[in-house]
This record gives structure tokens, C-alpha cells and sequence, in this order.
């Protein structure tokens, strides 16, 4: 099964809750520069989601080009993965307008862990395809980044509700943890396919 298309629709769907995104920003009311303090909230939220965004269309990008092939049920958490993107624009905007209230915060620990688990689903659906590329499972094995992030996103849900300042941090932190693009599939992506032996 071909993945071409299943990471055009990814891309698509990315780019267009980027878009609603910046919908969300108005711009200021005045004509100074004082006229911009009320909007940092928003500013500042739509920052944080553009760059978790942007991580998660890296890394789809590059586990797809490590994995040979796909199947329905990788069609499927590939669904899972960006029904919860699909709610990250929602959670930023009550963030931001909220100006990082405890609720919205919390709500947005859980938007961004549900994305988080729903890729994990993803990478392991890839490893059960059948003839997947050697060494997969080995590489997605050393998961510490996405372990310690599943953990970091769970932690922050009930400290917002005391420090909600405190889990935008651990936000900021998993972010930059995740900066850098995931090199484990590059590893695997390099390796070349080995092809059985003909049969005479």
C-alpha cells in the first residue's frame, strides 16, 4: 500500500489547522506599541502550538520515509493522530484568550498528550506491517524523548490547576526536547532494503 498519499493528506490537514490558527489572532485595537501588551496571551499560545505542530509534521514526515510500507490499520492511527491535532487549535485559543487560566491550561496539558500517545499507537501500528524495514523496531525501541514527554504532558494537567504557569513551562520544555527533528528514523531510513535471494 502506497504511504505518497497518506502523507499528502497529513500535510494537508496540518497546513489547514495552522491556518485556523492564525485565523484566531486580531489584530490590536491601537496604533502603539501598548496596544500589543493585551494580545501577548494569544501570541504566545498560537507560538507554542505552531511550533508543537510543526514538530509533529517533521517527525511524520521522517517516520514515514524510514517505514517501507502501510496498511489499514496504520490509515486508521493516522486518523487517531490527527483527530487530536485537530483539537490543538481549540485548546490554544481558550489558552490564549483565558490568558492561561488553570482550566484552559490543563485542558491544553490533555490536547497535547492525547497527540503524543496517538503517535506512539502510530510508530508501533508501522512496526507490525509485514514486510517493514529491518531495524525499526530496534531504533523505536530507544524511545527515552518520547517516553520522557508522555510523562512531562501527564504531570502537567494537575499542576496547572495549582501553577498553570508551571505547565506552560513543561510545554515550552517538551518543545524544545523535541526542537530537533527525531533522528532514529533517519537511521533507519538510511539503511538499504535487502532483497531476498531468487529462487532457481
Amino acid at each position: 500500500m502506497s504511504k505518497s498519499r497518506l502523507e499528502a493528506f497529513s500535510d494537508g490537514v496540518l497546513a489547514i489547522l495552522i491556518t485556523i490558527m492564525v485565523l484566531e489572532l486580531r489584530p490590536p485595537e491601537g496604533a502603539t506599541l501598548e496596544a500589543l501588551v493585551p494580545l501577548w496571551p494569544k501570541l504566545l499560545a498560537y507560538v507554542l502550538s505552531f511550533v508543537y505542530l510543526g514538530i509533529y509534521w517533521n517527525n511524520h514526515h521522517h517516520l514515514l520515509h524510514a517505514v517501507r510500507t502501510i496498511s489499514g490499520a496504520v490509515l486508521w492511527a493516522n486518523l487517531h493522530l490527527l483527530f487530536w491535532l485537530s483539537l490543538v487549535p481549540v485548546g490554544t485559543a481558550w489558552m490564549g484568550q483565558t490568558g492561561f487560566a488553570p482550566i484552559p491550561v490543563a485542558i491544553y496539558g490533555f490536547v497535547v498528550l492525547m497527540p503524543a500517545v496517538a503517535f506512539t499507537l502510530l510508530v508501533y501500528t508501522l512496526v507490525r506491517v509485514p514486510d517493514q524495514r529491518s531495524g525499526l523496531i530496534e531504533v523505536i525501541g530507544r524511545d527515552a524523548k518520547g517516553k520522557i514527554s508522555l510523562a512531562l504532558y501527564a504531570l502537567s494537567i494537575p499542576v496547572a490547576l495549582v501553577a498553570p504557569y508551571v505547565s506552560v513551562g513543561i510545554f515550552v520544555f517538551v518543545a524544545a526536547l523535541w526542537f530537533v527533528p527525531d533522528r532514529r528514523f533517519e537511521a533507519v531510513a538510511d539503511v538499504p532494503r535487502v532483497e531476498p535471494p531468487r529462487q532457481h
